[in-house]
């Protein structure tokens, strides 16, 4: 199995398949636009424009389970992140990332890749997956790591 066998919805209602991405690295992102992490999603666009020519696709995947820290709708969203961060890289409709109703590509990634001690759990927003180019989940990294911090990771896979 692998992040390619998922689907999802973009914030503009289009069902896609993340097999699009295959041969890609990829980080995936769950996120949140009034979140004190919020600010990484400069980072996430600068690391996307270094790196999307050479392979690089981040995918960000808003959810509201974290003190209801992204209350909007998908136009709101989308126009929050373009407007603040000037996001260009593709943005996924709300979703759960953890209990029973997570999307199922959040339990595949939580399950490939468990946080500190073993947890499946998403600890909070902008918890970060690195996937290598044949839809492998590598690494998980804490909501606090910022985008800068995975450049040499990334840099490896690419």
């Amino acid at each position: 199995m692998s992040v390619y066998e998922f689907r999802a919805h973009t914030l503009r209602g289009q069902e896609e398949s993340l097999s699009q991405y295959e041969g890609k690295v990829l980080l995936i992102v769950n996120t949140a636009s009034k979140c004190g992490l919020t600010p990484q999603y400069k980072g996430l666009q600068e690391i996307y424009d270094k790196f999307k020519d050479r392979g690089l696709e981040v995918l960000g995947f808003p959810s509201n389970q974290f003190a209801g820290q992204e209350p909007g709708s998908s136009g709101e969203i989308e126009e929050f992140c373009q407007l603040n961060y000037g996001v260009t890289f593709p943005m996924y409709e709300k979703i759960n990332v953890n209990g029973s109703g997570a999307h199922p590509l959040f339990q595949y990634l939580s399950k490939e890749a468990p946080g500190a001690l073993g947890s499946k759990s998403i600890k909070w927003n902008f918890t970060k997956f690195l996937v290598d180019r044949q839809g492998r989940v590598l690494k998980r990294y804490a909501p606090a790591t910022t985008p800068d911090q995975i450049e040499n990771d990334i840099l490896k896979l690419l």
